[in-house]
């Protein structure tokens, strides 16, 4: 039989080449060209390397009508961890792909080791891959997190065939690969990591999880810029993918949903680094606001909405005098979208800031991409220019346009809730959010409606 053979494809074009080049002479795209496999391995019958696997996704099947197909509820198993339960939707799914992206000692592979331990004492049969420690090494991690007498099962191999060997004879319900990044396929020739092999071994995983109805989870690594490494279709084929945000200086961790088909996205997880591990935070609106004796000046706190879950973050704002060019620096907000509500504050709300440094942040490391955090940008800019705190127990959200109008936010009355259930008193809100017959849910809270930018300002003035 002879020896696979291989030639390089431009992902750009198409274009085919017999050896690798840096730049595709066909459309001139550098750094374009992949390989891919040509001819069929050894003991496969045609000419694609998966002619001897079911050419659908959990099986074939027949052409029928979608009013005739049985729609059936999917089965979860919770992983014993409540904040990573939240955002896979509820637990694990039989037979799904999980992909989890982060950077590098944030704890992954310390969250995934224990949720392994966790589905093992529930009776889960589990096997936990690594391809970038020891076996040694992995139980020296699960000593420090006092898992010990755990019986997961433990494999320590990175190329994929006998991988894929191991799953068939073990079976397990839960499975993690750690990491995708190290793992290679015996059918190419590049190097672990390449796109190539990233993208060989991800489908091969993926097509055992559906065709055996075993969970895979995968690590993968990101890049400089905090997306995750390899090629874009990695994120597709998968069924979840996860994000691990925070700063590796801070103790608390947040896993965030980008992708989910078994729940819903951008649900977010708050885990607290110990001792012992990860832990979930019960509580997060807690960490993300500053424990100030009296109100300071340039601090304004703010209700997002992050997934199904109202946050309450404290937005900090210093304004100081600047330069010939001035600076505009966010930490956790967009800084075009801070340069746009500095424009719409000049114009509409009669604050100039062209000659004034501004910093804006968003406390505990927390990423804040919703319109609804524009209003609060803009009280805790306007407090810090005026040296004026904003009233004790005060909040804000609201979008704020062009135009100058406050547009209203999603769920506002879960908002206002869980503001008032942490003991809030003076709101000010757009007017489509504010309750007709505020119930008892509410009492306590002042809610001040708004329409414009010039009438938050004016009203703000009046609460000093």
């Amino acid at each position: 039989m002879a020896s696979p053979k291989s030639q390089f494809i431009c992902n750009a074009c198409g274009a085919a080449s017999p050896r690798w080049l840096g730049k595709c002479p066909s459309c001139g795209a550098w750094n374009s060209l992949e390989e891919v496999i040509t001819n069929p391995t050894q003991g496969v019958v045609g000419k694609n390397r998966l002619s001897g696997q079911p050419q659908a996704l959990g099986g074939a099947s027949e052409v029928a009508t979608l009013s005739d197909i049985r729609a059936q509820s999917v089965a979860r198993t919770p992983s014993g961890m409540g904040e990573l339960d939240r955002v896979l939707g509820g637990g694990v799914v039989e037979g799904c792909v999980v992909l989890i992206g982060g950077d590098p000692g944030i704890g992954k592979s310390t969250l995934l080791l224990q949720a392994l331990d966790a589905l093992q004492l529930q009776g889960q049969q589990t096997l936990y891959v690594t391809g970038e420690e020891s076996a040694s090494q992995v139980a020296l991690r699960a000593q420090r997190l006092g898992l010990d007498g755990s019986q997961v099962r433990v494999l320590a191999e990175i190329q994929l065939e006998k991988i894929l060997g191991t799953l068939q004879t073990e079976q397990p319900q839960v499975a993690v690969i750690d990491s995708i990044q190290t793992m290679y396929s015996d059918a190419l020739s590049s190097a672990p990591g390449s796109v190539a092999q990233v993208r060989e071994c991800a489908a091969h995983l993926t097509r055992f999880a559906k065709a055996n109805g075993t969970s895979v989870i995968l690590v993968g690594h990101v890049t400089k810029d905090g997306q995750l490494a390899g090629p874009r279709v990695l994120e597709h084929i998968v069924d979840t993918v996860l994000y691990f945000e925070g700063d590796t200086h801070s103790a608390y961790r947040m896993i965030r949903a980008i992708k989910n088909r078994f729940g819903a996205v951008n649900e977010i997880g708050v885990f607290g680094m110990t001792d012992k591990g990860l832990k979930g935070v019960s509580n997060p609106s807690a960490i993300f606001l500053s424990t100030h004796g009296d109100p300071v000046p340039g601090s304004c706190v703010l209700v997002t909405l992050e997934g199904s879950r109202p946050l309450l973050v404290e937005v900090q704002a210093l304004v100081d005098g600047g330069g010939p060019s001035p600076r505009r620096l966010s930490v956790g907000l967009e800084r075009d979208r801070l340069a746009m509500l500095l424009a719409v504050l000049h114009r509409h709300g009669g604050v100039a800031t062209g000659d004034q440094d501004v910093f804006v942040n968003a406390v505990g490391g927390v990423r804040i991409s919703e319109p609804a955090a524009d209003l609060a940008v803009l009280m805790a800019i306007t407090s810090s220019l005026r040296g004026k705190p904003l009233p004790k127990g005060f909040l804000a959200f609201g979008e704020v346009g062009l135009a100058g109008e406050i547009r209203p936010a999603p769920r506002g009355q879960e908002r206002l809730k869980e503001a008032a259930k942490l003991g809030f008193s003076v709101a000010i809100v757009p007017k489509a959010n504010a309750p007709k017959k505020p119930g008892k849910e509410l009492d306590g809270l002042t809610i001040y409606p708004v329409e414009r930018v010039e009438q938050a300002m004016e009203l703000v003035r009046t609460l000093d």
